[in-house]
């Protein structure tokens, strides 16, 4: 009997404590590219003059402006801001122009790069060292904070200035990847390269990939704690709106779900958070889709002046899919109503703006045909697969959720890296040269050419060669089951081979993920 007042007692004291009180948990924290740079990378830009691409987006975890944390940098010189589409401070309305100005503050010239020109100029680059990159996205293809990076990156290679892209979440996190994969004709400033609608990637990955067709000099500062499993209410960061029509997560989540219909009717409201249109019957829409297995989301059909449509209630933003929602969406409402798809060429004059969001004029095409969302999804998914594979080669490891980050440790002194470690396909550790081979007092040499790196320590010298199994050491030809590669502008090189072939011992666990190598003394 005591026992069991004794429980009932608990019960009592648990159910009466405040909800916050009992389920109170901590947010997983994350360390932004921003405070890597401060810490850990601050030696990038030590001494240098300093192009910052930024608005109002760009702060750290604690809420603090990367403009004026560079700018009280007594070690650098922040001598010119860069500013994206809306502006600075993010309030300029979608495809407002904006002039380039001074800073009244700093008195350093803030240049717009949503104006006459898209892309710095030269004279916009003359004055700067290195020129970094530090904007919140949306993880949405269209959305064109990204497109700016992609111009940036281009004209610093023409101009010969280094880029450094400071990491930040993708908010829709990374696992979500799906939607039609832009076509090379059209590309544009709405979608810069062959994405799919979401990519699942980071700015920093986004960079990588773009980096393979511009060959920038590039370094990426990643984050710390961050796992591409994560949405962005599992960082423990505010959300600082991005522009106008995302202040908050659901306008950001319902973006693409509710934004792919330009100019045929089919049209978004409440800041992306009602899809609709005039004719359609929202009951019927709303069955349509809450029959049609769409995840980690409820469709409320609800009536606005634009015309009959659903409200989204987003129940799961892990497995939301708001790409796949937004052809969903499309098909349905056209299958209802009496929508038109508009019509363009392929020149960036004639382009209309649905061909620019699709990526193609396919979607449009399946829609005037009449074709279900399922067989849409299913005739834009072999592209969207070989998408995929591609995209693996610019993942950063460290936000891998299974690989927990890899640990290099020689002679139990741990090695940074500018490009992460990574498990290839031979289960073989893969790291980046330069670093590990400087840790083992090693010279490195280079012949673009035959694509050979030549390391040369002491008396011994030994060749590999990009994507061949064959090294040569002191002369004498070695068969290796792996193969160096170049990642993310990194030489990547087996970490056993190189180490053994210098008389170093190499143990890896798989579980702690550390590697440590022991050189011979």
């Amino acid at each position: 009997m005591l026992k069991k007042i004794t429980v009932f007692f608990m019960l009592l004291v648990f159910v009466s404590l405040p909800v916050k009180t009992v389920f109170s948990i901590e947010v997983p924290r994350i360390k932004l590219g921003n405070e890597m740079l401060m810490s850990k990378y601050h030696y990038l830009i030590e001494g240098k003059r300093v192009g910052l691409v930024t608005n109002q987006s760009g702060v750290n975890s604690r809420g603090e402006s990367i403009i004026n944390i560079l700018a009280n940098d007594k070690t650098t010189s922040l001598v010119a801001l860069y500013a994206p589409e809306h502006g600075l401070d993010g309030t300029a309305r979608a495809g407002e122009h904006l002039e380039s100005y001074l800073h009244p503050q700093l008195g350093i010239p803030v240049y717009s790069l949503y104006g006459s020109t898209r892309m710095p100029t030269e004279e916009m680059l003359r004055d700067i060292d290195v020129l970094l990159f530090d904007v919140q996205d949306i993880g949405a293809r269209t959305y064109t904070y990204m497109s700016t990076l992609n111009y940036c990156m281009v004209a610093a290679e023409k101009y010969g200035k280094p880029v450094i892209v400071l990491d930040r979440p993708n908010p829709l996190g990374g696992v979500i990847v799906d939607g039609p994969v832009l076509e090379e004709p059209y590309k544009t400033f709405v979608g810069v390269d062959t994405l799919p609608m979401a990519h699942g990637m980071t700015a920093g990955e986004l960079a990588y990939f773009f980096n393979r067709n511009i060959g920038a000099e590039l370094f990426v500062v990643p984050m710390e704690g961050y796992k591409r499993t994560m949405v962005f209410q599992d960082t423990g960061l505010e959300w600082i709106p991005t522009s106008p029509n995302i202040p908050d997560l659901d306008s950001l989540f319902g973006y693409m779900a509710t934004g792919l219909g330009e100019g045929t009717g089919v049209r978004q409201a409440d800041r992306f958070k009602w899809i609709g249109g005039k004719g359609l019957n929202a009951k019927k829409y709303a069955e349509l889709l809450n029959g049609a297995g769409l995840e980690g989301v409820i469709f409320i059909p609800e009536e606005r002046p634009e015309g009959g449509g659903v409200r989204l209630k987003i129940i799961d933003y892990h497995t939301f899919n708001p790409a796949k929602t937004g052809i969903y969406a499309l098909a349905y409402a056209f299958s209802l109503g009496d929508f038109r798809v508009p019509k363009g060429g392929l020149t960036p004059q004639d382009m209309v703006m649905f061909d620019k969001v699709m990526g193609s004029n396919k979607i449009g095409l399946y829609l005037e045909e009449g074709l279900s969302p399922q067989q849409i999804e299913a005739n834009y998914t072999p592209a969207l697969k070989r998408f995929k594979e591609e995209r693996k080669k610019y993942l950063i490891a460290d936000y891998d959720p299974q690989a927990g980050g890899i640990k290099v440790l020689v002679d139990g002194r741990s090695i940074d890296f500018d490009s992460p470690p990574f498990i290839d396909t031979n289960n073989r550790l893969i790291v980046p040269l330069r670093f590990v081979t400087e840790a083992l007092g090693a010279g490195v040499g280079w012949d673009s050419a035959s694509r050979t790196v030549t390391i040369m320590r002491g008396e011994d010298l030994v060749l590999f060669r990009i994507n061949s199994s064959l090294a040569v050491v002191n002369g004498e030809e070695k068969v290796m089951d792996t193969v160096p590669v170049i990642k993310n502008n990194r030489t990547m090189v087996p970490a056993r081979y190189i180490s053994e072939y210098f008389g170093a011992l190499v143990d890896w666990n798989p579980i702690t993920r550390i590697v440590s190598i022991t050189t011979a003394h």
